[in-house]
């Protein structure tokens, strides 16, 4: 009988830089769903790669003075090392600059064109030169630029748009008859609350102002805007071809059963790309998952500060099924997770090395002592036996349970509830006890054969999530794999099977002090690298005066309602350099906020932020959009902004006074 079918992708990495390991979690992610499938007797296709064409891109090698695809081809190549690094079973790494691929984005475009769905137009208004943006009279300050304040002059600039709004009913549809299609389901709240109901605008489809991308073939002076290239990686990959020569692995694999992504881009997979393949008339992916973020225990991320956590560095120190591990258990369903040193290394000494490394040491060293490593099942039990026998036959049922519902770190807690028991079957059992009376030597060898039959069906488990690890441990237990179809039945691991003699130990304790130490020296390193000095060694930041305005009353003060708002979604205003338009929940409300800090952070970056907001500002229109409130931020003598944040956590809505 044919396998079932199952094909998962990741998004592509972007190629502007190395990743890091918030990035890397989605690779490995996808990899134990991709193992864990394989398992369960699935014919898995798992696809990942990397995006690659775009302006910034285009800067970035233009800085190093090298080529576009020099550029891409250096970092393409990090990403893939990193990735084969973390142990991951991709079938397909697939390019953006791949010949084939930019081949089909260009008939895509044109069938799309020749169908009706893109059409050529235009941005048309008032130009404003330094800020490459386009504006309407009305949107206009004083006859100037609204963002810098500068003059304006008549201006008009090509564009390709794709007619969203045609597929939009469809797609609201389609989302309401299918509520496995977005997941977590409050990703699925916001894309409808949020973008579908208010209603959809034409897609910006192509770009003049830079040339590092895929040129339209019926009009090269516009290259394809990068989600049009990079969507459509999930088809080209598989064999898709637009003149209807499709390969028969794409007949096979599509539609993809699960596109994992981070929540940044849920938009653009569940709005853009679904709209894109109605227009081409092919099924919609199964399901889209939008997982949350792998966020620093000490703050964001940053070169400068040398708190950047790449992922090598993280294997020199842990290994790398101790980095999997971590990455996949500390980061819950829906909710961010929090990676520090710190904290790696508390679950390398409890969770890797005590609960695990030390059961699986203890169990085949007293195999050794005991009987000379032999593990007989002689068939003496008692009442203690059977609950660690009904945990080690419900851990696959329910590992299998939250793996369907790609509850990834529930799965590997229920895989650790084994081993804990086996552990608390250690201290009730008492063998070094009964190797003292000889009457009791039978019973023994029954308690150390459930140990072993129950350690490997939890390393067997183990083998999507930290594959190295399962496979050490079922082969100095020299235990064969039994298949997951063939969990059902305790007593698989064969009587008499002799145990290795010396035991390799799995997990080594560490230090947290000699760690911290080796951290710091990894910090200047990265600091240093960055062409900067250690912060703790620049000097004083100098201060800033300001004029003071007029003096105003507590009722005065009073009058303002400021609260703690969550930003749920971010893009750029079109037509404006400067400003991006921000979805915020206060409370149990969203408002829709226009900033003009688009030049300190992206829109990508905003999503996630608590905020401080002034709520009841009068709304007003900026650039053509509606702000219903102001973000509060700071800012320096050069004009660098930065948004106030609560110090500590607090939920939406709360009170600023």
């Amino acid at each position: 009988m044919d396998k079932k079918k199952y094909y998962i992708t990741t998004a592509i990495a972007y190629t502007s830089g190395k990743p890091h390991i918030g990035n890397t979690y989605e690779i490995v992610l996808a990899d134990s769903i991709a193992r864990f499938k394989r398992e369960q007797g699935y014919d898995v296709f798992f696809q990942t790669g990397t995006d690659e064409h775009g302006q910034k891109i285009e800067i970035k090698a233009e800085d190093a003075g090298i080529t576009p695809k020099q550029f891409v081809d250096n970092v393409a190549s990090e990403v893939r090392r990193i990735w084969d690094l973390m142990n991951t079973s991709y079938d397909k790494f697939i390019r953006t600059t791949d010949d084939y691929h930019e081949k089909q984005v260009q008939k895509i475009f044109k069938k799309l064109y020749d169908q009706g769905d893109i059409y050529k137009g235009h941005y048309e208004g008032m130009y404003c030169t330094p800020c490459e943006s386009f504006f309407t009279e009305s949107q206009l300050a004083d006859g100037k630029c609204p963002d810098c304040g500068g003059e304006v002059q008549p201006a008009k600039e090509e564009a390709y748009f794709f007619k969203m709004s045609k597929y939009a009913d469809r797609l609201i549809e389609h989302i309401n008859t299918h509520p496995e299609f977005i997941q977590p389901v409050s990703r699925k709240n916001e894309m409808m609350n949020n973008f579908l109901l208010p209603g959809l605008q034409d897609l910006c489809v192509s770009r003049t102002s830079f040339k590092w991308g895929i040129p339209v073939s019926f009009d090269p002076k516009h290259v394809t805007y990068v989600w049009l290239d990079a969507l459509t990686n999930y088809i080209t990959g598989i064999g898709y071809d637009c003149d209807g020569e499709c390969t028969e692995q794409f007949k096979r694999d599509w539609p993809a059963d699960l596109h994992l992504i981070g929540k940044d881009i849920i938009r653009f997979h569940t709005i853009y790309w679904p709209i894109f393949l109605m227009a081409l008339d092919l099924p919609l992916p199964k399901q889209i998952f939008g997982h949350p973020w792998l966020l620093q225990g000490d703050g964001k991320m940053s070169k400068s500060k040398g708190n950047v956590l790449y992922a090598d560095d993280l294997v020199d120190f842990f290994g790398v099924d101790a980095v999997r591990y971590f990455v996949l258990h500390e980061m819950p369903f829906e909710n961010d997770g929090i990676i520090s040193w710190e904290l790696m290394v508390e679950r390398m000494n409890s969770d890797l090395a005590n609960t695990l490394g030390n059961l699986v040491n203890r169990t085949i060293s007293m195999s050794n002592k005991y009987f000379g490593g032999v593990v007989a099942d002689k068939g003496v039990t008692e009442p203690v036996d059977e609950e660690l026998k009904a945990v080690a036959l419900d851990t696959p049922k329910k590992v299998a349970a939250k793996m369907e519902e790609l509850r990834v770190a529930d799965a590997i807690t229920e895989i650790f509830t084994l081993f804990k028991r086996c552990n608390k079957y250690i201290d009730e059992t008492m063998p070094w006890a009964l190797a003292k009376d000889e009457s009791r030597q039978d019973r023994l060898s029954t308690v150390l054969y459930n140990l072993v039959e129950s350690i490997s069906i939890g390393a067997e488990l183990l083998e999507a999530f930290m594959p190295e690890t399962s496979e050490k441990i079922l082969g100095q237990l020299n235990a064969k794999k039994r298949g997951f179809d063939h969990m059902d039945s305790y007593g698989a691991y064969v009587s008499g099977t002799k145990v290795t003699e010396k035991p390799e130990i799995l997990f080594a304790r560490l230090d947290l002090k000699e760690v911290l130490e080796k951290v710091e020296k990894l910090r200047e390193e990265q600091v240093k690298a960055a062409g900067g000095a250690a912060e703790e060694e620049k000097p004083a930041e100098p201060v800033i005066d300001i004029e003071a305005k007029e003096e105003i009353t507590y009722d005065d003060f009073m009058k303002m309602q400021f609260q703690v708002g969550e930003i749920i979604a971010c893009e750029e205003v079109k037509k404006s350099k400067k400003l991006l338009c921000s979805q915020v929940r206060v409370g149990s409300q969203v408002k829709q906020i226009v900033s003009g800090i688009k030049a300190n952070y992206s829109a990508e970056e905003m999503v996630g932020k608590k905020v401080m907001v002034l709520v009841n500002l009068k709304p007003a229109k900026l650039a053509g959009v509606l702000s219903e409130g102001m973000l509060l931020c700071a800012e320096d003598e050069n004009g660098e902004l930065a948004l106030m944040v609560p110090e500590k956590k607090m939920p939406s809505g709360a009170e600023i006074c």
